[in-house]
C-alpha cells in the first residue's frame, strides 16, 4: 500500500479515516494492527480485504495494481484469495456447520458434492467434523470460531484478515485460536493480518504496526 488516504464524505463535511498510509506486508507474515477506537484500523482492514477502496493512493496485491479495479473484479479476488475471521464469527444461524463452511466454495461455482467433501476435510483439520450437522447456536464460542476459521481457509486464500478474532472468547480458547493462526503463518506460509486491542495477541505477531488518527505511528 502506497500513500493510502481514505476520506468519507457526509454532505459537505469530509471525514478523513486514513492519511497517507504506506505499508508493505510480506507473504507468510503475521502482522498485528493496533490502535485506539477510531484510529483507522477497520478502514485499513476493509481496504486490504477489498471491502472498500481508497480515496487516493495505490494498492498492489500479489504484484498487481488493484487500486482501480471494478467491484466485480474485486469480488472475485475477495472470494478466491482472501479469508475473513470476525470477532462475532458471522456464521449464518439457519445453516449447518458444514453449509457455513461450504459457502465460499459455492459462491465460486464449485459443485455441491465437491464443496461438501472439501468442507468436511476442513472441519476434520480443525477437529470439529463431528459437529457438521449442528447449527452455530448449538456450539460454544471456541467451536464457532473454529468453524469461522475453517470457512476462511476453505478456498486456500493467500491472505487471512482477522478482526479481533479472540475478542469474544475466554483466554484459553483465545490462545487456541492464536496457536492456529500462528501455525497458518509459520507452517503454511499464509499471510495473516490481525486487528486487535489485546496486547497478548499483538505480542504473538511477527510484526506490529500502530495507527493513530488515521496515520501510522513510527
Amino acid at each position: 500500500m502506497k500513500n493510502i488516504t481514505k476520506i468519507y464524505r457526509s454532505g459537505p463535511v469530509d471525514c478523513p479515516a486514513l492519511n497517507d498510509v504506506s505499508i508493505t506486508i510480506h507473504r507468510g507474515e503475521m502482522l498485528g494492527i493496533v490502535g485506539s477506537s477510531g484510529s483507522g484500523k477497520s478502514t485499513l482492514m476493509n481496504i486490504l480485504g477489498f471491502l472498500d477502496q481508497c480515496t487516493r493512493g495505490e494498492y498492489w496485491f500479489a504484484g498487481s495494481d488493484v487500486t482501480d479495479l471494478r467491484e466485480q473484479e474485486l469480488s472475485v479476488i475477495r472470494n478466491r484469495r482472501i479469508g475473513f475471521i470476525f470477532q462475532s464469527f458471522c456464521l449464518l444461524p439457519r445453516l449447518s456447520v458444514l453449509q457455513n463452511v461450504m459457502l465460499p466454495l459455492l459462491y465460486r461455482g464449485m459443485a455441491v458434492c465437491d464443496s461438501a467433501d472439501k468442507g468436511m476435510a476442513m472441519l476434520e483439520r480443525f477437529g470439529i467434523h463431528s459437529f457438521f450437522r449442528r447449527k452455530p447456536g448449538q456450539l460454544s464460542g471456541g467451536q464457532q470460531q473454529r468453524v469461522a476459521i475453517a470457512r476462511a481457509l476453505v478456498n486456500d486464500p493467500d491472505l487471512i484478515l482477522a478482526d479481533e478474532p479472540t475478542g469474544a472468547l475466554d483466554s484459553r480458547t483465545g490462545q487456541d485460536v492464536m496457536t492456529l493462526l500462528t501455525a497458518l503463518s509459520q507452517d503454511h506460509h499464509c499471510t495473516v493480518v490481525i486487528v486487535t486491542h489485546d496486547p497478548k495477541v499483538s505480542a504473538q505477531c511477527s510484526r506490529v504496526v500502530r495507527l493513530s488518527d488515521g496515520s501510522l505511528v513510527k
